[in-house]
């Protein structure tokens, strides 16, 4: 099972490969990063400035980017290195493993509310139904309310939410189905050890 800080893990991966990239373009100092990192994702993942830095400070620590003396505004650039380069190589050249991402949390929801009393499972299915088509209606929006090459990445990232939220919309119809067709065993009455006792008697006689 995997915990919230390998989850936390795997998020700053994507951000260090993520400014890998963004200074494989050039020289950039934090703010530039995170405002091309943002743009780059159609701020599907805003960064605050913090996380920069932290990730910077990380990178230069393991030799894959390198500080540059600041500039008369007090900016410090980065670049990167030979090491960051085949750091970032390899990062592209290797396929990312469904085991390597964050656990699904609505599966799970479920799951546990199909076993805890007092839920309504079919109104927590609904409800997501809602909330995922409103989504779907707003990345769709997105999508069509620029055509400009530039924007390609973050549609390409438009896309991909797009997929998702179709797959889960069927997902959850599934689900709704199999809620139908589901029907709990019925629970056993407890019998009490009296009870027990005296028909064991009856039938020794």
């Amino acid at each position: 099972m995997r915990t919230a800080y390998q989850v936390c893990i795997l998020l700053a991966m994507s951000i260090r490969h993520g400014l890998l990239a963004l200074l494989e373009r050039g020289q950039m100092y934090g703010y530039q990063l995170r405002s091309a990192f943002e743009e780059s994702t159609g701020s599907t993942w805003p960064l605050n400035i913090g996380q920069v830095y932290t990730t910077l400070s990380r990178l230069e620590r393991d030799g894959l980017v390198r500080s540059l003396p600041e500039s008369e505004a007090g900016q410090r650039p980065y670049e990167i290195t030979d090491a960051g380069r085949a750091d970032l190589a390899l990062w592209f050249a290797t396929p990312i493993s469904r085991a390597d991402r964050p656990r699904d949390e609505l599966s799970i929801k479920l799951a546990l509310a199909l076993t805890t009393p007092g839920v309504d499972v079919r109104a927590v299915v609904q409800t997501q139904r809602s909330a995922t088509m409103r989504a779907l209606q707003e990345f769709t929006r997105l999508k069509y309310a620029s055509d400009k090459p530039e924007d390609l990445p973050w549609r390409l990232v438009l896309d991909a939410m797009i997929f998702q939220a179709e797959a889960e919309v069927r997902w959850l119809d599934h689900c709704e189905t199999s809620l139908v067709r589901h029907r709990p065993a019925p629970s056993r009455p407890a019998t009490h050890p009296e009870a027990v006792d005296r028909a064991g008697e009856e039938a020794r006689r």
